[in-house]
């Protein structure tokens, strides 16, 4: 088994899971086989002296598929 590991960055006004969960449930749309997220970072954008949004920098893990090219 081969598997790749990508940088991602989800940001959500709601929360640090939120964030995560958007960055997965984006990714796998278009990768297959996710097998593990990694927390990288959490920053947070301030506005008026409140949290306004927060970013979670992941690392994601997916297996490499093996197909054959027609």
């Amino acid at each position: 088994m081969v598997e790749k590991t990508i940088d991602l960055t989800g940001t959500s006004v709601n929360s640090i899971e939120d964030a995560v969960n958007l960055a997965v449930s984006r990714a796998s749309v278009t990768i297959e086989g996710i097998q593990r997220v990694e927390i990288a970072g959490v920053s947070a954008t301030v506005e008026n002296g409140s949290v306004a949004s927060w970013h979670v920098k992941v690392r994601l893990t997916f297996t490499i598929q093996d197909r054959l090219h027609e």
